[in-house]
Order: structure tokens, then sequence, then C-alpha cells
């Protein structure tokens, strides 16, 4: 069944408003007055809509029935990701949203190369958002994460640390009781957590250091050294998993 997401604003009383490209993509996939769409108010909730009238630029439905979307997990885990260069942050955020992140924040640490000014930065969170918007539709998302950016590796840390768990990848961290899993097991349940992650080269130590004293748990993925764009994924899935949000019939972490 068609999907999409539409403003609050456009959904009044028992009708929803579909407008611009959205209607444009109902025409190219040949929906026709009387059959069934959802649509999604990019805050959790989906609405089961009949098509009644389609327009060269808006559409008309009405709403037969409304709930909270199925597909968000119950924890909410934000990625802070050290900014890489090249592609790298579209896959991130393009996969983190795919699982169920509830937000990418891109930061600037000691070892990042890349660097966007004012107006390129500008460009790049319209480009990341847009990724977003397009990977929870993919994916049948019920929220619309949004990406952001810190300026500081300090600033990062305020926002990591704001969550019940944060979990800090270090590639040096080699002490048994860090593991992922053992770290994951200690901690128990909770609802917010942050996964904090390096640019290509990872962390200098004293960012290390003022992560643990920011009160964000270092953990180690294992042996193998993963790239930039691996590490935060493999971190979210784990937090996923071990709060029972991966698969049908989810239970509580």
């Amino acid at each position: 069944m068609p999907r999409f997401f539409i403003d609050p604003p456009d959904i009044c009383g028992g009708a929803a408003h579909i407008r611009g490209k959205d209607a444009e993509h109902l025409r190219v996939l040949r929906v026709r007055p009387g059959e069934l769409v959802t649509l999604c108010d990019g805050k959790g909730t989906d609405y089961l809509c009949r098509l009644l009238a389609l327009g060269p630029d808006s559409a008309e439905a009405e709403i037969m029935s409304s709930a909270p979307s199925e597909t968000e997990p119950g924890l909410s885990c934000t990625v802070y990701a050290g900014l890489p260069k090249g592609e790298r942050a579209d896959f991130i955020v393009q996969k983190c949203v795919e699982l169920g992140a509830a937000g990418v924040v891109f930061f600037l640490s000691e070892r990042c190369v890349a660097r966007p000014d004012g107006a390129g930065l500008k460009k790049k969170l319209e480009r990341w958002n847009k990724i977003a918007e397009e990977a929870s539709k993919q994916s049948g998302r019920g929220v619309i994460p949004s990406v952001g950016f810190a300026a500081s590796f300090a600033e990062m840390l305020r926002g990591a640390s704001a969550a019940e768990a944060g979990f800090f990848l270090w590639e040096e961290e080699r002490k048994p009781e860090n593991n992922i899993k053992a770290a994951l097991e200690r901690a128990g349940s909770f609802g917010t957590a942050a996964v904090v992650a390096g640019p290509e080269g990872g962390f200098e130590r004293r960012e290390a250091e003022s992560a643990a004293e920011a009160g964000l748990v270092p953990v180690t993925l294992g042996p193998r050294i993963l790239r930039c764009e691996t590490a935060p994924l493999c971190a979210l899935t784990a937090l996923l998993y071990h709060s029972g949000d991966l698969g049908y019939g989810k239970t509580a972490g």
C-alpha cells in the first residue's frame, strides 16, 4: 500500500490533503480514487485513507482510521558521528534512519578532516535531512528523524550526556568488562540512549577522557577495526537488540 508523509496541518477532521510531489507520485503509481493509501504525520501516527480525488498538484483523501505507527522502536537512540569525508555521512544518515535511530548529529573532533563552512554546512544539512526523509519513507518509519550538527566536541558531549545511557565507541578500549555486550547488560533498561562514534582515524585520548568525565561509557565493538560509517550502525543495532526493538513481538530490554 502506498505510504506518504504529510504535514500535520494537512490533516483536518476526517480529511487529509496531499500536495506537491507526493500528489505527483500518486499519479506515477497510478493510484485511483477509491483506493487505500497510508498517510503519516511524521510524528508517529499513521492514517489509513481512501483517495477521493486526484488533481494535477494535489489530492484529497478520506481518513478511515488512525493508529500509532508500529514501526517506531521503544528506544530513542541518537547517533553522534564525527564528521567524515565524502559521501560516508550520507550513508550513515540513510542506514541509521532505516535501522530506527531517533536522530543523527554530526560533530567536529580533532581528527576530523572535513570542516565545512557556513554555506557549505547549510547545504549539507539540507541534503542529509532530505536523505533522512527518503529513508523514513522507504523503511516505513512513523517519524522523520532530524539530522543536526554540533560545532564542537564539547557541544556534542552536552547533548550525548543528556541521554539515560551514553556509549562512547573507542578503538583503544581493551577492558573485557567494557565490550558492548557487557556494557549493555550492566546498563539494564533505559528509554533514551546516545551512541558516539569517531571520524576516520578515531579519537584522541584526551577526547575519550573528556567523554568519560561527561558520564559516557567507553565501549569496544570487538578486536576488528571498523570503518567510521560501520561502527555507529553496529552499535545502534546492538542497542536496539538489547532493548527488544528488533523483530516483531518486541519485548522490553
